[in-house]
């Protein structure tokens, strides 16, 4: 049995977890909070990190690439290699050149934070670039990928509404308002997958309030 560590407020976490549930691969969760973490497992001290039989593998991209080629009976990524690399070029530009540029926002969006205005003129500038990259490759068919589920929706799923959450907040405009994300998010509710990472991220969440406050 492998073991999933980290915390369900987590969106690369939930990448990980998104990934497990939809190929039905049997695991264990471990809440472990980024003050907690053992630097034999994850050397960065960062989550998520997953426990195997062999040892342990951290970095959520390495993790799905380690599933996707030890549990091939639900694939998420097509068989033929450019269609595998298609996927993997849309959750690349998702997870960093979305994801990574709008995170630094988070601490002012999301945490009560301040950010300073360079940053903020700098994500602006970057963001509306990088928005346009991903509108050029992503499909919406219904999935980013096409039409069938993909390693590529594990980005998307998790990461997509913080991003237009937090532009929105600090912008007053939602960056990825001119794509079909809210459709897309609405067909994937149906996914009991997704509805469940959903259910544990938003009650994670609170706890994870929570403990900041009391830090």
């Amino acid at each position: 049995m492998m073991t999933l560590c980290g915390f369900s407020a987590s969106n690369y976490y939930n990448k990980v977890k998104l990934a497990l549930l939809e190929k039905g691969v049997a695991f264990e969760e471990r809440e472990v909070w980024t003050d907690q973490v053992d630097k034999a497992t994850s050397p960065l001290g960062k989550v998520p990190y997953l426990l195997t039989p062999m040892g342990a593998l951290s970095e959520s991209t390495v993790i799905l690439d380690y599933l996707e080629q030890q549990f091939t009976e639900v694939p998420l990524v097509p068989a033929d290699p450019f269609g595998a690399a298609k996927v993997r070029e849309l959750a690349t530009y998702i997870d960093l050149h979305l994801e990574l540029v709008v995170r630094n926002l988070y601490p002012e969006a999301f945490f009560g934070r301040t950010v300073s205005d360079a940053t903020k003129e700098t994500v602006s500038k970057t963001i509306k670039k990088n928005v346009a990259a991903f509108a050029s490759l992503a499909k919406f068919e219904p999935y980013i990928a096409g039409a069938v589920f993909t390693l590529a929706d594990c980005s998307a799923a998790v990461h997509l509404p913080l991003v237009s959450s937090a532009t929105k907040i600090i912008y007053g405009e939602d960056v990825l308002a001119d794509l079909p994300v809210r459709d897309y998010l609405k067909g994937l509710s149906v996914r009991p997958a997704f509805s469940k990472v959903s259910a544990d991220r938003k009650a994670n969440t609170e706890i994870m309030m929570a403990r900041m406050r009391g830090l």
